[in-house]
Formats: structure tokens, sequence, C-alpha cells
């Protein structure tokens, strides 16, 4: 007989919970945890079941891409083909809250339900100490969405996601409150780069990143 979901685990922040929350990530299973923004709901970016049980636990529409983290440009480069834009904005702002969407490379192994009608792949070093520690402990790839149902406000804190996704979901990791706000999005899959979202990081701060001729679209 199957044991009964029994619903997310709290897990206060400590080092020995940050490899229990890799080991529920290596398992399949899906775990909230804080960035400098929010908390994001991270799932093996590689592993097509586990990104089909977050779709379903935020009811998030499958065709909406989602963000994938990384710990560095050299992880990001084995997902997607980065140009020079791509290599001056993430030296200047990675790890941090800006999300770059570049073309995915042939032999990318993240799961196509990522980005199941394009060609490319959103990729963000993220700028929180414990996401980042998490990155290194699961040492792989990570979704990111907001730990939300699509459509409820981003959750700020532990308490929030466990209210909103606690019995969907399989752990929580708890650091205390995060900042708010969202990654910036800037498109460097064709042409000039394009700003789709701005964010923590402002347009200022991008154009004066970029070579004159390659500014924002």
């Amino acid at each position: 007989m199957t044991k009964p979901f029994a619903g997310a685990q709290l897990l206060p922040m400590a080092e020995d919970n940050i490899a229990v929350a890799a080991d529920i990530l290596r398992n399949g299973g899906l775990v909230a945890f804080p960035t400098e923004t929010l908390y994001g709901l991270g799932a093996d970016a590689c592993n097509e079941a586990a990104v089909e049980k977050l779709f379903a636990a935020k009811a998030r529409p499958a065709e909406k891409p989602l963000i994938v983290l990384v710990q560095d440009l050299g992880e990001a480069g084995r997902y997607g083909l980065l140009g020079e834009d791509a290599q001056l904005l993430a030296g200047a702002f990675w790890p941090g809250a800006l999300t770059l969407i570049v073309n995915r490379r042939q032999s990318c192994p993240l799961c196509r339900e990522v980005n199941p009608r394009g060609a490319t792949v959103a990729l963000r070093a993220p700028g929180g100490d414990i996401a980042m520690r998490l990155l290194r402990a699961f040492a792989g790839p990570l979704t990111a969405p907001s730990a939300n149902r699509s459509g409820a406000p981003p959750p700020r804190t532990a308490e929030a996601v466990m209210d909103g996704l606690g019995p969907a979901i399989d752990a929580v990791l708890d650091g205390g409150s995060c900042a708010g706000g969202e990654s910036t999005i800037v498109d460097l899959s064709a042409g000039r780069p394009r700003l789709l979202r701005q964010g923590a990081i402002s347009r200022r701060r991008i154009e004066e990143t970029l070579p004159a001729h390659r500014s924002l679209v």
C-alpha cells in the first residue's frame, strides 16, 4: 500500500537541512527555498517527471517557460549559447537578480518541459546565499518559479509557501523573509537585446553594461 502524502516538511535553515533538501530534489521532489527576491519552487530541471509535478502543483499553464537557476556562467554555457552580450551581463550582474534568455544548445540536458514550445532557455545565477548553497549541494540546475499557485501572490516567507502549496510539495527550506520583487529579464536570443521585464536591476544599469551599438529595444 502506498503511504499517503503528508504534505511539505518545514526545514529550518541549517547545513544538514540543505543536504536533506538536495536529496529530495535528486529523488524528483519539489522544494521551495528563498532567493534574494522571493521564495522559488525548485525541481530538478533535467527530470521530466519532477518538472511536470511542479506544473501540477502550481496549476501553471504547460506552455509557460520556466527560469532555470545555475551556479555560474560556466554551468550556464552547458545549456545555452552565450554570446558577447550574455557574457558581459552575466559578468556584471551574476550572481544576482538578472535572467538571461538565450538560444538552447543542441546538446542541452535540460528537459524540454522547461520551455516546451521554444528553442531558448532562461538562465539565472541567484544572488541569495541559501539558493546558491542549495545549488552547490544539489550539483545541477534547478527550476525557480515563484512558490505559489498561478495567480496567487508570490510568497516572501516560508509560512506563506506552506499556506499556499504545503499539501502539494515535499519541503520548504525556511530562510526567513525575502526582500520581494522580481528578477529583470533580458532576451538575447535574436537580434538586439530586449528587456522583457524590469525587476531588481534597472534598464539604465543594463544599458550601461552593453556596448552602445547593442542598446536595449
